[in-house]
């Protein structure tokens, strides 16, 4: 038998069996379980849960039918203050690690542990509809998602009459529970008769099948429109955080460069209106949106390109920003973009980011000539080992 002594990033439980270390799935810190090792390496080795002799003191039982083996929520079972406490570790020691930053991070918590996303993605095989198990692509195939809106879980039974075969169906909803329905598939997708009303649009392969390809939605008070492939932010309470701390922080009276700017929501979310806001997307359906939502948030000086970060930021070198956002993928910012920021010279960079390691390694590059002002870890995406950190530099 073995004790589960802490948890990695993935939020793998981690023992040591012949002193090589084990990361051990459906495990919390303090569990006492036998295992089998399912793989092995020269490093590591990766092990499953035979039998649980001992839970952790963390241990509450998960009232979802999926969670033993569905990828998408590790953390059920885990005390909610619990997660809080190990995703603020975690931000704090992959920052210390990787970038040599010693600080304290506060933790934002969420209103709603639960039925918080706005957004899922179910994938499609052989007509089974659900979730991949964790690093693998077997289907659980489900009726429900616990972390997903209500709207969202009530049209999931519904959605084999859609005669998808195999792909992936993507479902977001907005603050007035409507739902947008966008089906990847070379399937040919039947519309059910007697949709449901809160149903707005249906989208197969970038075609708009029914109804509208976009929502509007709302956080704080502003609107904003997202097309099907816009990304948004999955949380929107916590987003309205992000919001509220993107407010309190920035210098107000600078010229705004937006990066990966999506429907344009962290820069719309503070403008002053008579500086210009600067926004970068590669995807042109949400720089479409951006302008759409900077024309109704009665946003007039802006000027938003549809592009890579990396290809079109040198084009404001010259144009005197003073702030800098960034909001990037998991891959963090392009060595590019980087050495384009600090070319740019911004008074501030507010740094909005999903991955705590590529985060340390974009702060590790501009620590030389910023500070740390402010930094707090928000929880994004309860039950899950997932975290967002919220940075604001000021260059020294």
């Amino acid at each position: 038998m073995y004790k589960i002594t802490s948890l990695n990033n993935q939020g793998l439980g981690i023992c040591y069996v012949n002193n090589k270390i084990t990361f051990v799935y459906n495990t919390l810190i303090g569990d006492v379980v036998d295992i089998e090792i399912i793989r092995t390496t020269s490093k590591y080795n990766i092990a499953k849960v035979k039998n649980y002799i001992k839970r952790s003191d963390s241990y509450k039982a998960s009232f979802c039918k999926y969670s033993s083996t569905c990828g998408g929520c590790n953390f059920l079972n885990m005390s909610y203050e619990d997660t809080l406490v190990y995703k603020r570790e975690k931000v704090e020691h992959v920052l210390k690690k990787f970038a040599n930053i010693d600080e304290y991070v506060a933790i934002v918590s969420s209103d709603n542990r639960y039925n918080y996303r706005n957004k899922i993605t179910l994938q499609v095989q052989n007509k089974e509809i659900g979730y991949y198990t964790y690093n693998t692509n077997e289907i659980v195939a489900i009726d429900n998602c616990l972390i997903a809106k209500d709207s969202i879980n009530q049209i999931i039974p519904i959605l084999k009459e859609f005669n998808v075969n195999n792909g992936k169906i993507i479902i977001r909803c907005n603050y007035i529970d409507e739902l947008l329905i966008h089906i990847i598939t070379d399937d040919r997708v039947k519309v059910p008769t007697n949709l449901p009303s809160n149903i707005k649009g249906i989208v197969v392969n970038s075609k708009t099948l029914y109804g509208d390809n976009f929502l509007i939605d709302k956080i704080g008070d502003k609107y904003f429109k997202l097309s099907y492939d816009s990304f948004f932010q999955v949380n929107n309470y916590v987003s309205s955080i992000i919001f509220d701390l993107i407010d309190k922080h920035i210098l107000k009276d600078e010229n705004i460069l937006d990066l990966y700017c999506g429907v344009g929501t962290l820069g719309l979310s503070t403008y002053i209106k008579d500086k210009k806001l600067y926004g970068i997307e590669i995807v042109e359906n949400a720089i479409n949106n951006a302008i759409y939502n900077a024309k109704h948030n009665s946003v007039v000086n802006y000027d938003y390109k549809c592009g890579k970060v990396e290809d079109q930021i040198s084009r404001y070198i010259n144009e005197n920003i003073g702030v800098v956002i960034v909001d990037p993928p998991r891959k963090g910012l392009d060595k590019k973009a980087l050495n384009s920021i600090l070319a740019i010279n911004p008074k501030q960079v507010i740094y909005v980011s999903c991955d705590p390691i590529t985060l340390a390694r974009d702060l590790n590059t501009l620590k030389d000539r910023y500070k740390i002002e402010y930094i707090c870890a928000l929880d994004m995406f309860p039950n899950t080992y997932h975290v967002e950190t919220f940075v604001v530099l000021k260059r020294k």
